[in-house]
């Protein structure tokens, strides 16, 4: 599988800059959610090849995003990375069980968001 679009999904102004920095100097097209809603809405009209998803937001979760784009038949094979500072064994074990591939804990670096999307190439 070949990564070139990627989404960054997060309800921090900051944390969303700062990721969507580091995946586009890494050569990558970008495209940004800020809430559960809209990462839905534009995974399916998008159709990224990656999906970096901050777990907790207002409204809906990352959890209950991830549910909701592994479950629909045209986003379900989307690779959905958690990056979230909830880190204890119990919260990966939850991330998987609700679809996700990976977990990135905060604060992260750039060579570990690099990493992850090197591991779906």
């Amino acid at each position: 599988m070949s990564i070139n679009k990627i989404m960054v999904v997060d309800d921090s102004t900051v944390d969303l800059l700062n990721l969507k920095n580091i995946v586009s100097d890494a050569g990558y097209q970008v495209v940004t959610a800020s809430s559960g809603q809209e990462a839905i809405e534009k995974s399916a009209a998008e159709m990224p090849d990656l999906i970096f998803m901050d777990v907790v937001m207002q409204q809906m979760d990352g959890y209950q995003a991830c549910r909701e784009i592994t479950h629909n038949e045209s986003t379900k094979d989307i690779p959905i990375v958690f990056v979230t500072s909830k880190g204890q064994k119990a919260d990966r074990m939850w991330a998987e069980m609700q679809g996700g591939k990976s977990l990135v804990q905060k604060p992260y670096t750039p060579a570990q968001i690099i990493e992850q999307i090197n591991a779906f190439q």
